[in-house]
C-alpha cells in the first residue's frame, strides 16, 4: 500500500465527495421532509423503497465508498505527520478536526446503519416513528447532534482539501476564499441536518 499511497489518498479524497459527500446532502435534504410533518417523511421514504435494485445501488454507491473512505480515513487519522509548516493555524486545528471528526463519524455511522438499515433488514419499518423513538432519548438526540455537525463540518473542511490536493485551488487567495465558502456551505447544511433531527424530537 506503501508504494501505492497517492494514488490511495487520491481515491480516498474523491470518494469523499464523490459519491459519499453527494450522499450526505442528498441525506440530510431527504430527513429535512420531516420538517413538514410525518405524513412527508413517510411518503418520501416509501418512494425511495420503490426504487429498482436499491440495496444494489446502496451497497455500490453507498455502503462500499464509505467503508473504504472511512477505514483508510482512521488509517490517514493515526499516521498522519504534523502540518505547521505548511499552513496557517486555523488550518492547523482544520487538520485536526478532519481527523477527529472522522474518527468520530466511523463510530456513528456504524451506530446510524444498525439503528436504522439493519433493523430494516430484520423486520422493523424505517418511518418517521423508528427515528422519533431514537431521539426520544435526550442522550441519543445529542449523539445524533453531534454526528450531523462531525459530517457536515468533515464534508465541509474535506472540499476544501480535495480543491488543494486536486489542483482546484493553488494560489493562498483561492484558498483563503474558498475557506470562506467552505465554511458558509458547513453552516446551511448544519442548518438542514439539525432542523431535520429536531423535527422527529
Amino acid at each position: 500500500m506503501a508504494k501505492n499511497e497517492f494514488y490511495w489518498r487520491r481515491l480516498h479524497s474523491l470518494l469523499g465527495v464523490i459519491p459519499v459527500g453527494l450522499f450526505l446532502i442528498f441525506h440530510l435534504s431527504a430527513n429535512f421532509t420531516a420538517t413538514r410533518g410525518e405524513e412527508a417523511y413517510n411518503n418520501f421514504v416509501a418512494g425511495m423503497d420503490k426504487v429498482p435494485l436499491l440495496i444494489v445501488i446502496e451497497w455500490i454507491v453507498i455502503y462500499i465508498p464509505i467503508l473504504f473512505h472511512g477505514l483508510y480515513g482512521i488509517f490517514i487519522a493515526f499516521t498522519a505527520t504534523p502540518n505547521n509548516k505548511r499552513f496557517s493555524t486555523f488550518r492547523n486545528w482544520m487538520f485536526l478536526l478532519q481527523r477527529i471528526t472522522g474518527v468520530f463519524l466511523v463510530i456513528f455511522i456504524a451506530w446510524h446503519i444498525f439503528q436504522t438499515r439493519i433493523q430494516k433488514a430484520l423486520g422493523a419499518e424505517v418511518n418517521f416513528n423508528m427515528m422519533e423513538e431514537i431521539v426520544a432519548n435526550p442522550w441519543m438526540l445529542g449523539f445524533y447532534i453531534v454526528g450531523i455537525l462531525a459530517a457536515t463540518l468533515h464534508l465541509s473542511n474535506g472540499l476544501w482539501a480535495f480543491c488543494v490536493s486536486w489542483g482546484i485551488t493553488q494560489s493562498p487567495h483561492s484558498q483563503k476564499v474558498f475557506t470562506w465558502l467552505s465554511m458558509i456551505f458547513f453552516v446551511i447544511i448544519s442548518i438542514i441536518g439539525i432542523s431535520a433531527i429536531l423535527a422527529f424530537a
